[in-house]
């Protein structure tokens, strides 16, 4: 089902949307690593698995893997198919409970993909970094990918279904390494860690900084 997902949607990316992909060659060739994107678009997580050299496992919403008919059948299918972890979205246990799912797969050698301003940006600005991703790495010693997206959200903006062609980038950095302290290390370490992977994402991304958190769209 990977396999299949990956060229297929790979295939479609490159002949309608002809990206600039850069830094490819960061990506480790073995061994776990994690990678922190920016995030601009419903697309970005379906864009970064396809494009990347090696698999790489995202959270999830939860209600992607509950949908009705056939379309939430086919929706299901895919991101059980890719690795993704569902997560309720606003329920903070919910959301701790899966990130430390990931260190399952850091463990055997994988690699996990994560958006440290939480959901997307609906103004293009970068928000300041959740901490997971410093605990992540802080845990587990896997370097940090940094990527900046640019131009996905015109893929398919918010509010719309429809998906239209859209020349977008897609900028991979180089590992950012931290120190191994397990999963017991102080907040104002993680916060060190995460602030500087966000100016990584910020330097490649070429979006203005917001100075607090981004907020998920209330919903209906």
């Amino acid at each position: 089902m990977y396999q299949a997902s990956r060229t297929s949607i790979r295939a479609a990316i490159f002949g309608l949307c002809r990206p600039t992909l850069t830094g490819l060659e960061n990506v480790p060739v073995d061994g776990p690593f994690i990678v922190a994107s920016n995030h601009l678009s419903f697309l970005d997580s379906v864009i970064i698995q396809a494009l990347m050299p090696r698999r790489v496992g995202f959270f999830a919403k939860a209600e992607y893997f509950t949908g009705k008919g056939l379309k939430g059948r086919l929706m299901k299918a895919f991101f059980e198919g890719v690795g993704s972890i569902p997560v309720e979205r606003g329920e903070q246990a919910a959301s701790v409970a899966a990130l430390k799912s990931l260190l399952d797969v850091l463990e055997a050698g994988g690699g996990v993909g994560i958006y440290p301003e939480g959901t997307r940006s609906r103004d293009g600005l970068l928000y300041r970094g959740r901490t997971g991703v410093g605990w992540l790495t802080l845990t587990t010693g896997a370097p940090v990918i940094p990527v900046g997206l640019e131009g996905t959200e015109q893929l398919q903006p918010a509010g719309r279904n429809s998906v239209r062609p859209q020349h977008f980038s897609m900028r991979v950095g180089e590992p950012l390494h931290f120190d191994r302290l397990g999963p017991d290390h102080s907040l104002p370490v993680r916060r060190e860690a995460t602030d500087r992977i966000m100016d990584a994402i910020a330097a490649l991304s070429g979006q203005q900084r917001a100075s607090g958190y981004n907020k998920p769209p209330a919903q209906p």
